[in-house]
């Protein structure tokens, strides 16, 4: 029951490994924030919403509204009434003007108000004015610049795009735009020069930089939007005209003067916008500058930490559903989706980055039902795998059928296991009577070492006569070569058994290089004090965990390459986008990852038995080797070393396993490039030899003495060790040939000196 509840524990931990790795790939894979785009911006949205804060007193907007356009007239105005209000709104010395209006061309109506407007600006030198790119057509490269007389008289120009998301709503922006000679600042870094001239971005700019070269966008940064539209003072542009403003209205203030009438300039959807109302291009202008003057900048966070972001709640929840109980692990996993939405919206304000947090709250509605599908699930095999024992061993066939088989599947199966116990229990005296003959030694003496009592299995164990008793004999001289590995010190000694300190379980190795483990149970009633000793023969154990480990050592050395080459080809991707299609590149790479999976399970089944059935089947070597060669494209890049086929025939017809002569092939080629020096060749070739096919492959490697041939085909055998140091593996690549080869009828030579390179032929039967 020990071993079975730790068989369990153990297929429970995989199966949660399974799960967790599983679930964390799914969440890093939907990380970034495009993946779940509309449920990260629902969040970010609802968190800028939620997270408000006053307007900065030193914004003040000029609005172009309807009652101006009312009392004005239809636009455009006149640009003599652009210079009056830039007097006016100069003579209460603001910190910087910005005129969020066009003016790329020359007024030919009303020439001197051009004049009038300029001379205006140059007085002020407080004017901004913006700068748009046309985005359109053979000039879309080209920016739309104000004409040469304003944009000399203007203190400064910056750029006023945004960046709207695929839902047309505006969160972000490039704070620096424009030809890659010179970009221009935002509008609002222009307006913090114009009030502030030593800061460090304010560095001098020309006002008509060269305009050669593409469009450069840099500095992309989120909108740290402090209400909705509406949410800045302002005043009409008219009451401005007429003088209806207070007197100090603009003193010491960024005034942006902009559009806001229906119809008139830029609107744009927003995150904070209510029952989808537009924001004017100038309040967007005026969010921008309110947060870099109240110190607010929200940036994007990097890939790396936004995914360790989305990771770390859904790995908590999975060490809940490890450790913890259901209810605990649904609260935890509850508390968590909590705490990562409440992180979203505060870390933007308190770390200055925002984090799409979607693929956490998925993994973590996720993981829970799934857990629970598995353990259900588990749990109703369990009960499958008692009952089918039960009835092996024939007690269900005399289990009365109880009234209380009621209720779901799961619980008559548990109502049946609890039956099958309360008869176990029954027979639990003659059980214990009847097993006299225990196949394990065992050994029953008193605390000075002298056999009271042993079984068959134990005078087996001797080497003696397994009629003879052992009664009278010490234990300790009978197991003296039993030691520990590890100090080569008697296991069983007269000073553990006297002072009742032997271990419940140690093991030790015998003269015959046995594994034994010793389990021993202290015993007293009222006649004497003594142990019970039993061993147990851990040897095929030990072989099998050896085996296990030459697998896994397999498995890490064979896998690596394609592994590799899936790297490298996601590498080439990103280095030179577009160069392989996109249906190839996931083709190769689906066709590394499943000859990686191959290759593990198909040296599983070699290892635990050679004798496992081939799939054998009709296949041509030519195509075989040609997919082979292709297979090691990476390899053979990464090694600067030239794979060609220079001879076979048209087909090559042969009776085998595809995957296996594959892989055979495989670590052939593999070895070859990788003991061929940089700027190398290996020639690939297949000839007819009478009925067979010859696969050869030839390298210039450092080639292999005659005398270390014997040794080349064992498992765990690297020859270059000293050599080539740094050539990684484990030795079993040529052992799987080996095998392989000999498993289709065929042989393996190889032919090889020292500094001649190397030559490896594998011979196949033809088809017949």
């Amino acid at each position: 029951m020990w071993s079975i509840a730790r068989t369990r524990g153990r297929q429970r931990r995989l199966e949660w490994a399974v799960l967790a790795i599983a679930l964390l790939a799914l969440v890093a894979w939907l990380s970034p924030p495009a993946n779940l785009g509309r449920v990260n911006h629902l969040v970010q949205d609802a968190g800028l919403r939620l997270v408000s804060r006053p307007a900065h007193s030193d914004i003040v907007i000029v609005t172009i509204d309807d009652p101006s356009i009312a009392a004005i007239g239809r636009w455009p105005w006149r640009r003599a009434l652009h210079a009056e209000l830039i007097a006016r709104v100069s003579a209460q010395q603001p910190r910087a003007i910005g005129m969020d209006v066009l003016f790329n061309e020359d007024d030919l109506d009303y020439p001197e108000d051009d004049v009038l407007l300029a001379d205006a600006m140059r007085r002020s030198a407080r004017v901004v004015l913006p700068v748009l790119r046309r985005g359109y057509g053979p000039a879309a490269d080209m920016a739309d610049l104000p004409s040469s007389a304003f944009a000399d008289a203007a203190a400064r120009l910056g750029h006023v795009h945004v960046v709207p998301d695929n839902d047309g709503v505006v969160r972000s922006l490039y704070l620096q735009e424009g030809p890659a000679a010179a970009p221009w600042p935002h509008f609002s870094m222009a307006l913090q020069c114009v009030a502030e001239p030593a800061l460090p971005h304010c560095a001098a700019a020309p006002a008509h930089p060269a305009q050669a070269g593409g469009w450069q966008r840099a500095e992309r940064a989120l909108i740290p939007y402090a209400g909705g539209p509406g949410h800045f003072t302002a005043y009409s542009y008219i009451d401005v005209l007429r003088g209806q403003v207070p007197a100090d209205a603009f003193r010491g203030k960024y005034v942006l003067v902009g559009a806001a009438a229906s119809g008139l300039g830029d609107l744009f959807a927003t995150p904070v916008s209510h029952q989808s109302r537009l924001m004017p291009g100038v309040e967007v202008v005026a969010q921008v500058l309110d947060g870099r003057l109240s110190g607010v900048r929200i940036l994007p966070a990097a890939p790396v930490l936004n995914t360790l972001f989305n990771l770390a709640p859904v790995a908590g929840a999975l060490l809940a559903l490890l450790l913890a109980g259901p209810f605990v692990a649904l609260v935890t996993s509850a508390a968590l989706g909590v705490l990562t939405l409440l992180l979203s919206v505060a870390l933007p304000w308190w770390l200055g980055l925002q984090f799409a947090p979607a693929a956490a709250l998925t993994g973590l509605v996720l993981a829970y039902p799934l857990w629970s599908w598995r353990r259900l699930s588990a749990a109703a095999h369990f009960l499958r795998l008692e009952m089918e024992r039960l009835q092996r061993e024939g007690l269900s066939l005399r289990l009365p059928g109880g009234s209380s088989d009621s209720g779901d599947f799961l619980e008559k199966r548990i109502n049946a296991v609890e039956r099958a116990s309360r008869q176990l229990r029954d027979l639990h005296h003659f059980v214990s009577e009847s097993l006299q003959q225990l196949p394990s030694p065992t050994i029953v003496c008193d605390t000075g070492g002298r056999i009271l009592l042993s079984n068959m299995a134990a005078r087996r164990h001797v080497g003696g006569d397994p009629l003879a008793p052992l009664q009278g004999l010490s234990v300790v001289e009978l197991l003296a070569d039993l030691v520990q590995p590890a100090t080569g010190l008697p296991l069983i000694t007269h000073d553990k058994l006297h002072s009742r300190a032997m271990p419940e379980q140690s093991e030790g190795r015998d003269a015959q290089g046995r594994s034994l483990l010793v389990q021993c149970r202290p015993f007293t009633d009222l006649a004497k004090a003594g142990w019970l000793l039993t061993l147990v023969d851990l040897t095929d154990m030990r072989r099998a965990q050896l085996q296990r480990d030459e697998a896994m050592n397999f498995i890490s050395h064979d896998i690596r390459a394609p592994n590799a080459s899936i790297l490298t080809l996601l590498e080439m991707e990103r280095a030179y986008p577009g160069r392989l299609p996109g249906d190839e590149l996931m083709q190769r790479i689906e066709r590394y990852a499943r000859a990686s999976l191959g290759m593990a399970e198909n040296f599983v089944k070699l290892a635990s038995a050679e004798t496992q059935e081939y799939r054998m089947a009709p296949l041509d070597l030519v195509a075989a080797l040609a997919e082979t060669v292709d297979d090691a494209w990476a390899l053979a890049r990464e090694g600067s070393v030239d794979v060609a086929i220079t001879a076979a025939p048209d087909t090559a017809p042969t009776l085998g396993d595809r995957a296996l002569l594959c892989r055979a092939l495989a670590n052939v080629l593999h070895n070859a490039i990788k003991f061929s020096p940089a700027g190398g060749h290996v020639h690939c070739a297949i000839a007819e030899r009478g009925s067979q096919w010859v696969v050869s492959v030839r390298d210039q490697g450092p080639g292999i003495a005659p005398e270390l041939q014997g040794r080349l085909f064992a498992p765990f055998q690297r020859l270059h060790d000293r050599s080539h140091p740094a050539i990684g593996g484990v030795g079993l690549g040529l052992a799987l040939v080996h095998t392989v080869v000999q498993r289709h009828g065929g042989t393996l030579e190889v032919d090889s000196d020292v500094g001649q390179g190397a030559e490896f032929r594998l011979v196949l039967p033809q088809q017949s």
